[in-house]
């Protein structure tokens, strides 16, 4: 892998933290544009989520997202 903004081969692996209430600390990307609910938060029932891995580079601070399974 390389950094699309600079093409340095030196990425740092990390994560994206959600310390929103009642989280597991970790955030995800789901599927389909953003629906919100009654209550205002957003609609999730039945759609699949995927892990967020992140990636920054070293040189230039970039940060490369990508969502797996």
């Amino acid at each position: 892998m390389k950094c699309t903004q600079c093409g340095s081969t030196d990425l740092d692996s990390g994560f994206i933290e959600d310390s929103g209430e009642r989280s597991k600390g970790y955030s995800r990307w789901i599927a389909g544009p953003l629906e919100i609910g009654l209550l205002g938060g957003a609609r999730r029932l039945g759609k699949p989520r995927w892990a967020i891995e992140a990636f920054r580079c070293v040189q230039c601070s970039h940060l490369e997202l990508f969502a797996r399974q």
